[in-house]
């Protein structure tokens, strides 16, 4: 891959692996049968690392490309075009993240469920492109390394005072709100400590703008990131035991008791790095295309799984019932059925959208036609009731 290009392709190959570890995860998870879940099966149990490496890289990926984007245009603060796409790019996920929680026969006997309000990805990722927006727009007109920053200081303050936060159970806000920031009515994500991820993944896109066309920058890059993951992963509980011993904060022990979010971190790094050793094998076509079409595989593979809308998923019908074989052959073909008709919709979208823009087009001419027929009658019935009406007070007054 050239360095100088505009384009990173081995940031949309890992969103495209993002996703696909996705899709398999979220249907391994939902339908094996529970008797095959063995903590002691190394199978198994490598399986679910694997997969809690899923969601902190397709969030910080999700950061990084935005940043990217937004940074290298020539325009500073609001005039910067980045910024209203991404406010309108933040609000179109959280719109669609609530949309695939809707249950039609709920609404049909005017019932909105408790699930509507559960918040999932997509509502963390839009929140944190609006988030990484504010932080952007604060900080446009001053120091240049302010931004970066924010967003880093961002990311370990989230990371360093989780065990506090996470106890907090919010029920000051009302649930929907609320579900923002706690698990504890079943939101599958939360924005903290998630929105984390995604400012480190701005944090590192700013980095990469700056010093990518240097000439030893992916020699220095890839062991950086190997070098700072491999810290992370295996001395960086045994660090803050030690800070613990030193300074007598217990902060530092309550996160070594549960050191998920420095640990996923390290695995973050590790990814990066593995991406960048074979940059120049990324630039297949088809898993660029995966990778710029994430968010239609994400809707699909809600629709099928979980039976978005209609509750009719496979989720449903199948949810920890299937044997470990099964589960793996099922797998593969949601994922190929996932990625194929994202593709298939992406090849026809442009069609599409030219379709319903006529069919808006022609319902909205026919407003206008029915408006300017009904107009004037109208205006007619309403001056003929205006001079009933002063007449009948005219004669209660006389």
């Amino acid at each position: 891959m050239d360095v100088n290009s505009n384009r990173l392709f081995f940031i949309d190959a890992m969103r495209a692996w993002a996703i696909l570890m996705m899709l398999q995860g979220h249907f391994i998870d939902g339908l094996l049968d529970t008797l095959f879940r063995d903590p002691n099966n190394l199978f198994y149990i490598t399986w679910r690392y694997f997969r809690g490496i899923t969601a902190p890289v397709f969030f910080t990926v999700s950061g990084f490309i935005f940043t990217y984007l937004l940074i290298k245009a020539k325009e500073k603060g609001w005039k910067n075009p980045r910024v209203k796409k991404g406010i309108r790019r933040g609000l179109q996920l959280l719109l669609i993240g609530y949309l695939l929680r809707l249950n039609l026969f709920g609404l049909l006997i005017g019932e909105i469920y408790e699930s509507f309000y559960l918040v999932d990805v997509l509502h963390c990722i839009g929140l944190s492109l609006i988030a990484i927006i504010a932080i952007y727009l604060i900080s446009s007109n001053r120091n240049k390394y302010l931004f970066p920053s924010i967003l880093l200081l961002s990311t370990l303050g989230l990371f360093l005072f989780e065990p506090y936060y996470k106890q907090w159970s919010f029920s000051f806000l009302p649930n929907a709100i609320a579900n923002y920031f706690t698990k504890s009515n079943g939101s599958v994500f939360t924005i903290i400590p998630w929105l984390g991820y995604t400012t480190l993944g701005g944090f590192v896109s700013i980095l990469f703008t700056k010093f990518k066309d240097l000439k030893h920058f992916y020699p220095a890059a890839i062991t950086t990131a190997l070098g700072t993951g491999l810290l992370l992963i295996f001395t960086s509980s045994d660090g803050f035991v030690f800070l613990f011993e030193q300074t007598g904060i217990k902060l530092f022990k309550l996160i070594e008791l549960n050191n998920y979010l420095f640990i996923r971190l390290g695995d973050v790094l590790l990814v990066f790095a593995v991406f960048m050793i074979f940059r120049s094998l990324m630039m297949n076509k088809t898993i660029l295309k995966i990778g710029a079409n994430t968010l239609s595989i994400y809707v699909i593979h809600f629709i099928i799984l979980y039976g978005s809308f209609t509750g009719l998923g496979l989720y449903r019908f199948f949810h920890h019932q299937l044997s470990p074989i099964a589960v793996i052959i099922g797998a593969i073909a949601f994922i190929f059925v996932c990625t194929y008709l994202s593709l298939l919709y992406a090849k026809q979208e442009l069609a599409i959208k030219n379709q319903l823009s006529i069919a808006y087009a022609s319902i909205k001419q026919e407003a206008i036609l029915l408006q300017k027929s009904v107009m004037p009658k109208s205006r007619f019935y309403l001056l003929k009731i205006r001079l009933r009406l002063l007449r009948l007070i005219r004669f209660v007054k006389n």
